[in-house]
C-alpha cells in the first residue's frame, strides 16, 4: 500500500495537489529554483525541502530522509523539447534524467534494508524524449527494469511496457485536454515498480466506451457583465516562457492563449493560466511575486487532473486487473523478447484488440472529462495584460516577416486595435533594439509589447 511520497524537481507541487486528497502523505521535497521554492514553503511549510536532488541519494543511505513508497519526478524537459535545443543526454539537465535512476536504486536499497518493497516510480515528461537522439528514454526504463544492456528502438511508441530484472516500468502519452483542462498539453507517463507491481493496471484500461469529441462551445459570450471572445475551444500547450517570449511561439499565432475582452485584445492572466492547469486559485499568488514568475511556475508543471487520474489508480492499481502475462498470446505480435524472462510490448498508440475487451492505449482515457477556454475567463485581470496597438502592430510585423499563417480572426482583431494609431506614430512609440533575425532588413526597431 502506498503511503508515503517523496518528490524530486518538485516546481510548484502538482503531485501534492493531486494527491493529499487521496490520503497520500509527502516526505520531502527536492527543488532549487527561488520562486517554485518560495511556494512550497507557503504552501506546504511542514515539508522539508532538501534541495538538489544529485544529494539525494546520500540522505536517503544516511537516513537523513526517509526512503519513501513512492517517488515522483519530472527531471528537466527543455533537454528533450524543441526550444531546449533536444540535446538530450548532451545537456546538463538531460543527465538529471539518470540520476533519477540513481535515486530510485538508494531508496530501494534503504527500503530491503527495512524489510520493505520496492518504491513506486512515477515520471513525467514531455513526449519529445521518445524521439530523443541520444536514447535517454531507453536509457531511463532500461536502467530502470534492471537490463543489462540499454534496449534501443527506432522511435519509442507512445504506450508500451518494459519487463525487466528488477522492475516492470510502463508508460503512456495522455493529453490533458480530456481530464478537465482546456488545454492540449500531451505529456509522457511513466509508472514503475518492482516485480510484484504491474504498472499495465495502472496507465492502460480496457476499452468500454466510445471516445467523445471535444465540445465547441460560443466563442463569443458574456460573462459577469463583459464581453468576451476566444478564439479555440482550448488552447496549445501552455510553455513555461509565457510572459516573456510568448509571442514567438505558435499558440500567440493560433490565438489560444489570447483574449478579446470588451473589444481590446490580451493575454491569459496567471490565475486563468492556474486553471488552464488545474491548480486553485490563486495558488501562485505570493507576496511581491511577479507575472513572469508566475508564468514559468505554471508553465514548467504538470496538468494537475492527470496526476490525480494516474495516482487515484495507483491506489487502487488492480481496478482492471490487466496483467500482460495473462495474454501474452494475443499479444504476441507486440512482444520483443530481450532474454527468456525480459520481455519488450510496443503498444504503438492506438486500441490494442484483445479476445474480450480491447486495451486502450491512446491519449484518451476511458473516461473523458472536458472544461473549455470560456469556462477559465475572469473577468479581473490588470490593464498590464492588454496589448497596445504598437503591440499588436509587432505581432502583425513578425507574421509577415516569418510568413507565418495567423488565426484569421485574431489578425482581424490586431489590425483593427493598430489602426487606431498611425505607423508613424507606431513607430515613434517603438523602443530600439536589434529586430529578430527573420527580419527582411537592418533597421534596430522593435515594436515594444
Amino acid at each position: 500500500m502506498i503511503k508515503t511520497v517523496g518528490s524530486i524537481c518538485s516546481g510548484i507541487e502538482a503531485a501534492s495537489v493531486a494527491w493529499n486528497p487521496l490520503g497520500l502523505s509527502f516526505q520531502w521535497f527536492s527543488e532549487i529554483a527561488p520562486f517554485p521554492s518560495r511556494v512550497l514553503k507557503e504552501k506546504f511549510p511542514n515539508i522539508p525541502n532538501i534541495g538538489d536532488m544529485n544529494n539525494i541519494p546520500t540522505s536517503i543511505m544516511n537516513g537523513e530522509i526517509t526512503a519513501p513508497d513512492l517517488i515522483c519526478g519530472g527531471t528537466p524537459c527543455q533537454a528533450f523539447s524543441l526550444a531546449g535545443g533536444k540535446n538530450g543526454l548532451n545537456d546538463e539537465r538531460g543527465n538529471l534524467t539518470l540520476k533519477f535512476v540513481d535515486i530510485i536504486e538508494a531508496n530501494d536499497t534503504a527500503r530491503k534494508q527495512q524489510g520493505k518493497q520496492p518504491c513506486i516510480v512515477f515520471w513525467e515528461n514531455v513526449e519529445g524524449v521518445l524521439k530523443d537522439k541520444t536514447n535517454a528514454f531507453g536509457c531511463l526504463i532500461s536502467s530502470l527494469a534492471g537490463l543489462d544492456n540499454v534496449l534501443s528502438v527506432k522511435t519509442w511508441p507512445n504506450a508500451g511496457l518494459l519487463e525487466g530484472k528488477t522492475r516492470n516500468v510502463a508508460w503512456r502519452v495522455l493529453d490533458a485536454k480530456y481530464f478537465g483542462l482546456p488545454q492540449q498539453r500531451r505529456r509522457l507517463y511513466v509508472v514503475a515498480g518492482g516485480k510484484d507491481f504491474h504498472p499495465e493496471s495502472v496507465l492502460f484500461e480496457l476499452h468500454r466506451n466510445d471516445f467523445p469529441a471535444f465540445p465547441s462551445p460560443k466563442l463569443v459570450f458574456e460573462k459577469d457583465g463583459q464581453s468576451f471572445e476566444v478564439f479555440r475551444e482550448y488552447s496549445d500547450c501552455l510553455y513555461s516562457a509565457y510572459g516573456t517570449k510568448w509571442n514567438g511561439n505558435a499558440a500567440a499565432y493560433n490565438g489560444s492563449l489570447f483574449v478579446s475582452q470588451n473589444n481590446r485584445l490580451r493575454r491569459l492572466s496567471p490565475l486563468e493560466c492556474e486553471r488552464l492547469m488545474g491548480f486553485p486559485d490563486h495558488y501562485t499568488n505570493l507576496e511581491c511575486a511577479s507575472r513572469t514568475n508566475r508564468y514559468q511556475a505554471i508553465g514548467n508543471s504538470w496538468a494537475v487532473p492527470v496526476v490525480r487520474w494516474i495516482g487515484s489508480r495507483l491506489v487502487d492499481s488492480y481496478k482492471d486487473s490487466i496483467c500482460f502475462s495473462d495474454h501474452l498470446t494475443e499479444l504476441a505480435t507486440y512482444t520483443q523478447h530481450i532474454t527468456d524472462t525480459e520481455r519488450f510490448f510496443n503498444l504503438g498508440k492506438d486500441i490494442i484488440p484483445l479476445k474480450e475487451i480491447p486495451l486502450n492505449c491512446t491519449e484518451i482515457p476511458e473516461n473523458s472529462v472536458f472544461c473549455t477556454l470560456p469556462e477559465i475567463i475572469s473577468a479581473e485581470v490588470s490593464e498590464k495584460l492588454y496589448i497596445s496597438p504598437v503591440g499588436c502592430a509587432g505581432i502583425i510585423r513578425r507574421k509577415n516577416e516569418r510568413n507565418i499563417s495567423i488565426n484569421p480572426r485574431l489578425e482581424e482583431i490586431m489590425n483593427s486595435i493598430a489602426s487606431q494609431m498611425s505607423a508613424d506614430e507606431i513607430e515613434k512609440k517603438s523602443r530600439i533594439q536589434p529586430r529578430g533575425r527573420y527580419s527582411q532588413d537592418n533597421q534596430t526597431t522593435k515594436i515594444a509589447i
